[in-house]
């Protein structure tokens, strides 16, 4: 059985910091693209950061310079750290594992139940 378990949100302060840990089990971790995405209300879920098997990673534009992915797969956990937080980071966070072939096709999809971030005075 696949479980990815997210942990590390809570409610920061504009400016402030968190990191946010997801540790899968059920899968061959290291041949997983993992990835963070969020899904603020009223909107669609968007890619935060992913880091793929070989280290590459992605940013979306809104966490360049703020949040830094990254991975330890012998602990097969995948981090988000995120700084100089704004109200508008506010979201629910999910961890997704995702199989990708040499064609960067996605064979397979695995997600978090998410954990809530709050960013608020």
């Amino acid at each position: 059985q696949v479980q990815l378990v997210e942990s590390g949100g809570g409610l920061v302060q504009p400016g402030g910091s968190l990191r946010l840990s997801c540790t899968g089990s059920g899968i061959l971790f290291r041949g997983f693209e993992m990835g963070w995405y969020r899904q603020a209300p009223e909107k669609q879920r968007e890619l935060v950061a992913s880091i793929a098997t070989d280290g590459t990673i992605k940013y979306a534009d809104s966490a360049k310079g703020r949040f830094t992915i990254t991975r330890q797969n012998t602990k097969t956990t995948v981090y988000l750290q995120m700084n100089s937080l704004k109200p508008e980071d506010t979201a629910l966070y999910y961890c997704n594992a995702a199989l990708i072939d040499t064609k960067g096709r996605r064979l397979d999809d695995y997600w978090g139940r998410g954990t809530q971030v709050t960013v608020s005075s």
